[in-house]
């Protein structure tokens, strides 16, 4: 139902005795979007514009929107859910306790014991999660590019947003041009400082 949502973000609460959450204001009607620790600790400011990636959660008696920074989080996310004892706790807390690369990078090289560490997630589940989601992260692709545990590992999408956006850009132009240098240079993800000089240039020209 919904990509994604853009506004203002209003608020943002890490976890307690509830999820953790963020409130995003879109026409002065604020939208209440649960997310993880993870997700609220690489938010921008309160009352800066942001782009969150939603996962709709239907439920007997409410409807939950979950949140992420980056289409990939959502759509693990999503995948997670797919596998039979994974809910929407489960799903945040283990994407919460490893950055969706390294989990990508954990179920592919079958390590249900990293994995089991997460809160809520024993041994028999984690063996489970890698059983029924190896074959569909091996095949999985985000904008045109496989995913592989090497490159997946370096790429620090989260550092280099919030760097970019300190120093003026937003979050629309950072994705599309972190997308066109990828493309661009297939083996430059292997290193975050050459990454994020490369965006830069790019950025530069295009305001040039």
């Amino acid at each position: 139902m919904y990509e994604y949502l853009y506004g203002e973000l209003a608020a943002k609460f890490k976890k307690s005795y509830k999820n953790a959450y963020m409130v995003l204001d879109i026409n002065n009607i604020g939208y209440k979007i649960v997310t993880n620790d993870r997700v609220i600790d690489s938010l921008c400011e309160i009352k800066e514009n942001i782009k969150i990636y939603i996962s709709l959660i239907h439920k007997e008696d409410q409807m939950i929107l979950c949140g992420f920074l980056q289409r990939e989080q959502r759509d693990i996310f999503d995948i997670l859910q797919s596998v039979s004892g994974i809910g929407m706790k489960a799903a945040l807390e283990l994407l919460n306790e490893f950055d969706y690369c390294d989990l990508i990078s954990h179920v592919l090289n079958e390590d249900y014991k990293t994995v089991a560490k997460t809160k809520g997630v024993g041994v028999k589940l984690a063996q489970k999660i890698i059983i029924e989601l190896k074959d569909k992260l091996i095949n999985y692709k985000s904008n045109d590019l496989s995913i592989n545990t090497k490159s997946c590992n370096d790429i620090k999408y989260t550092e280099i947003l919030n760097i970019l956006q300190t120093l003026g850009y937003n979050q629309d132009e950072i994705e599309r041009t972190y997308s066109q240098v990828l493309k661009d240079n297939k083996n430059i993800s292997e290193d975050s400082n050459l990454l994020l000089k490369q965006i830069l240039t790019y950025l530069s020209k295009e305001g040039g």
